[in-house]
């Protein structure tokens, strides 16, 4: 019978939502410099497109305090729908929602690999 793996002496996960929190941090810097294109083709800030692509910078940078919670992917994945179906609103913030969907899905690939590797014991931090 073999014995379970050893933890790491780090915390693999730890470092991950660091890199995660920096892309949705990167991510609001790119919603946010749409808010020139919604104020030149979007009628104005002040209109639904404008509340829309505001409201996406908050719950972009708002769910970087959530990363610690396990239904925090949800919420990111939630976000991403409605950048996605934005897209019949402003065709460029579709364009950016499509963009990184495919972004948060290599991480979720990078996630389930890394913590694949840890159960088999494979890190290099696993190693004596």
């Amino acid at each position: 019978m073999t014995s379970p793996a050893p933890a790491p002496k780090k915390d693999p996960m730890k470092s991950f939502r660091g890199i995660m929190a920096a892309t949705l941090i990167l991510e609001a810097i790119v919603v946010a410099l749409a808010l020139p294109v919604v104020a030149k083709l979007g009628g104005g800030v002040g209109t639904g497109t404008g509340y829309l692509v505001l409201g996406l910078i908050v719950a972009l940078i708002g769910t970087c305090a959530l990363l610690k919670r396990a239904w925090a992917l949800y919420v990111i994945v939630a976000i991403h729908v409605v950048m996605v179906a934005s897209w019949f609103v402003l065709t460029a913030l579709g364009g950016i929602g499509v963009v990184f969907s495919l972004v948060w899905g290599y991480l979720l690939w990078l996630r389930h690999d890394v913590a694949k590797r840890m159960a088999e014991g494979r890190l290099p931090s696993q190693q004596g």
